[in-house]
């Protein structure tokens, strides 16, 4: 028997000190990120492209529109909201640089809100990541800034037949040491930007370029916190190249790096604002 009060499990509520320290969360990043020229959009709840961006299906929660087409609840905002600017809006707005504050939605009844950003055609990660950094310095949390870079695991798994993206997924550490490769070793122990430059001496040269990439992404990080994670790989779809975490002990507040939808290469992140609340309601107790 299900009693009246009870609602599903993963669902949120917030009421009192939670709701209004949501409510202050978003101020905050809105009013950041309307300085910075960012104009909110708010996309539908349901959508038909969502298996695009989700690399387990099982965690759509899918219904069918009248035509019994297959439809999801939207469990991901940024290739929604990138396909909606481009092909439905295009005709009446030029604005690449846009927010979102909104929930999405995975099986069985999880729900997360988020506040996400996206700006089209830029391909410098460092614009919105110094912005999330931004946003984080202003609510008075310092977690850490973990960088990463899909295309290392990608060209690793090239490179290596005993390799495959799951095991990257699941940071399988004995199964790339057991390769006994020099190079590979120290790629798997890389944390921190000064130690890219030994590294560059010895790796292939499509993983040098790579490397590169991500010791430019830390000079141009305006917070000194931050750490190297070559050897992680995201469970989305679209994320192409460089990507980031931002992570306090085991809670993750913030994800984001670059992807191209079709040939437009954009950058963005979405911040988990139900961590947050968690965090800023422990501060005021």
């Amino acid at each position: 028997m299900i009693l009246e009060h009870e609602i599903p499990s993963g669902s949120k509520l917030y009421f009192g000190n939670s709701a209004k320290i949501k409510r202050e969360i978003e101020k905050v990043a809105s009013d950041i990120l309307y300085s910075k020229g960012f104009e909110e959009i708010v996309t539908p709840i349901f959508s038909y492209h969502q298996h695009k961006s989700i690399a387990d299906e099982r965690e759509l929660i899918k219904v069918n529109d009248e035509k019994n087409n297959s439809i999801s609840l939207r469990a991901d905002s940024t290739i929604d909201v990138v396909r909606i600017i481009e092909k439905r809006l295009g005709r009446n707005t030029e604005h690449k640089k846009w927010f979102y504050i909104q929930s999405v939605f995975r099986y069985p009844t999880d729900e997360q809100y988020q506040i996400g950003v996206e700006f089209m055609g830029e391909s410098k990660l460092s614009s919105v990541l110094n912005i999330a950094v931004e946003i984080f310095d202003a609510l008075e949390v310092k977690p850490l800034v973990q960088i990463s870079n899909m295309m290392i695991p990608k060209l690793l798994v090239s490179m290596f037949d005993e390799l495959t993206l799951e095991d990257f997924r699941h940071v399988n550490i004995e199964k790339f040491l057991n390769l006994r490769v020099d190079w590979l070793e120290k790629l798997v122990y890389l944390q921190h930007e000064h130690q890219v430059d030994e590294l560059l001496e010895i790796v292939p040269p499509e993983i040098k370029a790579e490397l590169q990439k991500m010791k430019n992404l830390c000079g141009a990080l305006s917070c000194q916190n931050s750490v190297l994670a070559p050897m992680y790989y995201a469970k989305m779809l679209y994320y192409d190249e460089l990507f980031f975490r931002v992570i306090d002990k085991n809670e993750v507040y913030a994800r984001g790096g670059r992807y191209k939808n079709s040939e437009l290469s954009s950058v963005g992140f979405a911040i988990y604002t139900d961590v947050l609340i968690e965090t800023k309601a422990k501060q005021k107790r």
